[in-house]
């Protein structure tokens, strides 16, 4: 079975956290490639151990302009 998620990256100092939308879970990496590898192997350890079949619901991301 294979998922498709949504997966958010932001720079905190030092290091690239990778967040996934759909369930919160999250990691960390010295660059991108490594963020998402490190999110890819902690997704597959959360779903590892789920006896249902996850219900990921389509999430659509953008981006708006706001005056401040």
């Amino acid at each position: 079975m294979s998922l498709k998620i949504t997966a958010v990256i932001q720079q905190e100092e030092n290091w690239y956290v990778a967040k996934c939308v759909e369930n919160d879970v999250a990691s960390q990496g010295k660059t991108i490639d490594d963020a998402m590898h490190n999110l890819k192997e902690a997704l597959e350890l959360y779903y590892e151990d789920s006896d249902d079949t996850p219900a990921i619901k389509r999430t659509f991301v953008t981006t708006m302009e706001i005056a401040v």
